[in-house]
């Protein structure tokens, strides 16, 4: 009798988006794209397209923890990625739920505000997410405006990108990565911040070159959920991120050469699939 194969688990926690380029949608096409077997547990809904997010629809607290009991008790995940969370309540249970399956592996993109300007975390929710989640997480993505509203300055450069990351870190993840995708000039390079078991705190810069394009809608969410499938395939951080700079970047430069809507358009998460 043969043994039979194992898939690679992966859990998005997220809000979903109508219109298929970012949350829910851009997480299951990335673990799909990169070798994994997706699952999910919808937050929110929202109804969206490539111009705006026009309406958002909250899911029960009890139903959000129910989704999560359905997926671990039953099949479990090597790794989660945790995206749009909304409101205190949503992140209290999900941070218990998280707690109680012990799940070691967790990728956190604090997503705060949409790519045409919506606000998807409410501005009572930041302390929670600091207090719940942080803790829990492997890994933390905050771009350059999360990050910024995460530390109460502006950050501009390179310079200001590895203080964040530092500071970041005292909130309890192992790692934190300050995505430079908004950064003015040529670069969009990403700093990873990660402390060591004894308090040591180590730098690495993933270099990238600005794409030019409008067809940038969900790239974080993609990120994210790009590092989580690398680690459910069993790569360690450091690996997972490289590789998922690599992916996200391929995927923006593909998708540059589409026309989808009239305003932010997707990456293309089957650049290396489709023909």
């Amino acid at each position: 009798m043969t043994e039979n194969k194992k898939y690679y688990r992966t859990l998005t926690i997220a809000g979903s988006d109508s219109g298929g380029g970012a949350g829910i949608q851009a997480d299951l096409k990335t673990f799909s794209a990169l070798g994994c077997y997706g699952m999910s547990v919808i937050t929110a809904l929202t109804a969206q397209n490539t111009v705006a997010v026009t309406s958002i629809h909250e899911v029960r607290t009890d139903f959000i923890a129910s989704q999560i009991d359905a997926v671990l008790d039953d099949i479990g995940a090597d790794a989660v990625k945790i995206g749009m969370l909304h409101t205190p309540e949503v992140i209290e249970t999900v941070a218990e739920k998280l707690r109680h399956y012990r799940i070691e592996k967790i990728v956190l993109d604090p997503v705060m505000i949409s790519k045409s300007g919506a606000r998807l975390l409410r501005e009572d929710a930041v302390k929670a997410l600091e207090r719940e989640l942080f803790p829990l997480a492997l890994c933390i993505t905050p771009n350059l405006f999360e990050a910024s509203a995460l530390v109460g300055r502006k950050i501009a450069d390179i310079r200001g990108m590895e203080e964040a990351a530092r500071e970041l870190l005292d909130y309890g993840p192992a790692s934190v990565i300050v995505k430079g995708g908004h950064l003015e000039g040529e670069s969009n390079a990403d700093c990873l911040a990660v402390r060591d078991d004894r308090g040591s705190v180590s730098i690495r810069w993933y270099e990238g070159k600005q794409i030019s394009t409008a067809n940038n809608h969900g790239t974080g969410c993609t990120f994210s959920s790009a590092i989580c499938a690398f680690l459910a395939r069993g790569d360690d951080l450091c690996s997972a991120v490289d590789k998922a700079k690599d992916y996200i970047s391929r995927a923006i430069r593909a998708g540059a050469e589409y026309k989808l809507g009239k305003g932010h358009g997707p990456v293309h998460h089957f650049y290396a699939t489709w023909r």
